[in-house]
């Protein structure tokens, strides 16, 4: 019954989180968090009731199979723990000779402001004096409201890795697989709808020129964006793992053509649907982004032997959906790329100003979180309205958390990166897990190449999702061999 609960509730959270307007609204995120608590309190239940098995005599390899597991999941543990003890830090009161030597500009922030002035423009009246003069944070509350959302993805990431569900692995990731699918697929009719009805409505909220793309459930055509980013290149996967077994027995394309079946064509057209509804998003990155995942589905699922090739079904998906978008009139989606001169000035501009900031606070940063309330002193060109992110997730990242939380978060990234790449060569060309992987790995790489000119971390959906996509394709090797 608990294994029943947490598979539902994780299920519920792959729906919920994007629908919910990407869990934008403090609301939709405490669900998230909420969630995710109870799935690490169920889990935590599980594993005192349930029994270890008991160990055998003759048991070296089995030992040292457990050593290497263990250590696989130690590394990503220790990065993350070592990077979250960073934020913490950031939010400890310090003596004042001490932050002067560990953050000069903190120090020197904290000498030209006074505390009252500062606390009433920031509406921060829960911290102590002292505190808000003495931390590394710009801004220690909003900090710490960020630590407690990475903390929960962190938590609910672990998870995910030494999570063992009741019943067959692999059935499990092909549910989740299908439930990321089917969420894509209607986020993609649902904005479609709404962009060509005209009825220009995002589910209960109302207003002019709110809905000027094709953006689902989301606010932004570049958070939705991201998310179909994620979604497309793993729902190619999963359509390629349910031929990967087949391949032998057709004699060639025409036949295999006419041995196509109904799951299958569904599967290929709620791609190509998602594949217009990005289109249709004019999110030019975005679409870059695709071209990208595209270009990189075509190489891995190609057989270097001769025997299959994979290719011409990625690039058939592809043009049939940019068909169908042109037949109903790109010239929207085409005028967005004239003004991309003058968008890229204006996040160049920005960039340059976050870049400052990092050098002032280089080794710490200024504070998790604490970026829309830094850049109005260093912004060197006129915006309306508040910049709540730097059009940049690294970039951002490094300002906040400095060259040791950026280099932690990097390092984390590029050994999951090769460990997914290790457990990818060790799958047969007639493994599903493979293609499974490959596509998940192509989903998490468009999306850092998006968020390089856009914020999707931030997006609680998003980085919900990024999170699911890891575990899964980190899991790929053990669940095939189990």
């Amino acid at each position: 019954m608990i294994d029943i609960a947490i598979k539902s509730i994780v299920i519920f959270l792959i729906i919920f989180t994007p629908i919910a307007f990407g869990s934008m609204e403090l609301w939709a995120f405490s669900v998230m968090e909420l969630g995710i608590l109870l799935i690490l309190i169920l889990w935590a239940i599980q594993s005192m009731i349930s029994r270890p098995p008991a160990p055998e005599k003759d048991g070296n390899s089995l030992s040292r199979k457990f050593e290497i597991c263990n250590l696989k999941f130690a590394i990503p543990l220790v990065l993350l723990s070592l990077f979250l003890l960073l934020i913490l830090f950031q939010m400890l009161p310090l003596s004042s000779g001490l932050l002067k030597v560990l953050s000069p500009t903190a120090w020197e922030l904290r000498q030209s402001l006074s505390f009252g002035d500062f606390q009433s423009a920031i509406g921060i009246a829960c911290l102590s004096g002292r505190q808000a003069k003495s931390a590394i944070s710009f801004v220690p509350f909003v900090t710490r409201i960020n630590f407690f959302k990475w903390l929960t993805l962190a938590g609910f990431f672990l998870f995910l890795l030494r999570w063992k569900p009741s019943g067959e692995s692999n059935s499990l990731r092909r549910l989740l697989v299908l439930v990321i699918f089917a969420v894509g697929v209607w986020e993609s009719l649902y904005g479609i709808f709404e962009f060509f009805s005209g009825h220009g409505q995002i589910l209960d909220l109302e207003g002019e020129g709110l809905v000027r793309s094709v953006t689902g459930t989301f606010i932004n055509r570049n958070y939705f964006a991201g998310y179909l980013l994620m979604v497309i290149p793993i729902s190619v996967g999963y359509l390629f793992s349910r031929e990967a077994t087949r391949w032998n027995i057709f004699w060639d394309w025409r036949h295999r053509l006419a041995s196509l079946d109904g799951k299958t064509l569904i599967l290929g057209f709620g791609i190509i649907v998602m594949i217009v509804g990005l289109i249709f998003s004019a999110s030019r990155m975005g679409i870059l982004s695709l071209l990208l995942s595209f270009t990189l589905l075509s190489f891995p699922f190609r057989d270097f032997r001769g025997e299959r090739k994979f290719s011409g079904t990625s690039v058939l998906i592809f043009s049939l959906a940019l068909l169908w978008a042109i037949w109903i009139g790109l010239d929207a989606v085409i005028n967005r790329f004239f003004t991309s001169t003058e968008d890229l000035k204006f996040r160049w501009a920005i960039w340059a100003n976050t870049v400052q900031i990092f050098k002032d606070f280089p080794l710490l940063g200024s504070g998790l979180g604490t970026f829309v309330y830094m850049f109005p002193m260093y912004r060197s060109l006129h915006i309306e309205g508040l910049a709540t992110h730097a059009e940049n997730d690294l970039l951002q990242l490094a300002s906040e958390t400095g060259l040791i939380g950026v280099g932690l978060l990097l390092i984390l990234f590029f050994y999951l990166f090769f460990r997914v790449v290790l457990n990818i060569r060790s799958l047969s060309h007639g493994e599903p897990g493979r293609y499974i992987a490959m596509g998940g790995l192509v989903g998490i790489l468009a999306l850092m190449f998006h968020s390089l000119v856009e914020r999707n971390i931030q997006v609680p959906s998003n980085a919900f999702l990024y999170t699911v996509l890891w575990a899964l394709v980190l899991r790929t090797r053990k669940e095939s061999m189990e």
